[in-house]
C-alpha cells in the first residue's frame, strides 16, 4: 500500500519497467507511489541497469534485520552529534553506495565511498569507519586500499598524526578523470594494434579501427570536459 514499504511483487513490476525503458515517474504512477520512492529503490539496489527484484527484496529484509539488530527494543537509536536525522543520512549513504555499486564498485567500497562523503570534513579515521560500518578492520582496509589505488580517496595524517581518509584532497575527482580517459586512450591504441595484426581493410580490422575512432572521441571529449570544470570542485556555497 502506499506509504508502506515496497511488496516483493511491486519490486517485480519495477524491474518490467525498466526492461520496457520506462521513467521512474511512470512506474511510480502505476504503482500509486511517490516517485522518489521508485527512484530511491532502484538507485539502492544496483541502478536502472543492474536491478534484481528478488535481491533488492532480499536487501531489504536484511537490512532491516540489521537495524532491529542494532536497536534493541526498548533503547533508541544514538543522536548524532550533528543534528541529523540517523535514519535520512542512513538512507542516503545506501542510496549512494547503490549507485557506486551499481557503476561496478564492491559493496563495501561503495559502503566506504559513500560514508565519506556524508560528513561535513570529507574525512574519516580507519577505526571510525569500522565503528560507523559496523564491520571488521580488515574489511576497511581492503575497501580503502581498493579506492585508494582508483584515486579516488586520499590519506593525510590529522594534528593527532592520526591517518584519515579523504574524498575532499583538492583534485581527486579530476585525477579520476583524467585517469579513467588515459586508460580509454591505451584501449584505443591496442584497438589500432590490431588493425595492422588482422589486416586493414578486414571486417574484424574496420571494426576495431571504427572502436578505437570512438575511444578516442571519448577520450579527449571526458579531458575537455573535465579541464573546463575543474573550478567547480573549489566552488563554495
Amino acid at each position: 500500500m502506499p506509504g508502506g514499504r515496497l511488496t516483493q511483487q511491486e519490486r517485480r513490476q519495477i524491474a518490467l519497467g525498466l526492461a520496457d525503458g520506462l521513467a521512474y515517474a511512470e512506474i511510480a504512477r502505476g504503482l500509486g507511489r511517490p516517485t522518489s520512492t521508485i527512484t530511491r529503490e532502484v538507485l539502492r539496489n544496483g541502478g536502472p541497469a543492474g536491478y534484481k527484484p528478488d535481491i533488492a527484496q532480499l536487501s531489504t529484509e536484511r537490512r532491516a534485520q540489521r537495524r532491529k539488530a542494532a536497536s534493541p527494543k526498548g533503547r533508541r537509536a544514538a543522536e548524532r552529534t550533528d543534528g541529523r536525522d540517523p535514519e535520512a543520512v542512513r538512507e542516503f549513504e545506501e542510496v549512494f553506495s547503490g549507485i557506486f555499486m551499481g557503476q561496478g564498485l564492491p559493496r563495501m567500497t561503495a559502503r566506504t565511498l559513500a560514508s565519506l562523503y556524508a560528513t561535513d570534513s570529507g574525512s574519516m579515521t580507519a577505526q571510525e569507519l569500522v565503528s560507523h560500518l559496523q564491520v571488521s578492520p580488515a574489511s576497511v582496509s581492503k575497501a580503502v586500499a581498493y579506492l585508494e589505488g582508483q584515486g579516488l580517496i586520499g590519506r593525510v595524517r590529522d594534528e593527532r598524526r592520526r591517518e584519515r581518509y579523504v574524498v575532499d584532497e583538492g583534485d581527486i575527482w579530476y585525477r579520476s578523470m583524467i585517469a579513467s580517459a588515459q586508460g580509454t586512450t591505451t584501449l584505443a591504441g591496442a584497438a589500432r594494434h590490431g588493425v595492422s595484426s588482422l589486416g586493414p581493410g578486414t571486417p574484424a580490422a574496420v571494426r576495431l579501427e571504427n572502436i578505437a575512432r570512438f575511444l578516442d572521441f571519448v577520450s579527449e571529449a571526458i579531458t575537455r570536459a573535465a579541464e573546463q570544470a575543474r573550478d567547480v570542485l573549489h566552488t563554495k556555497p
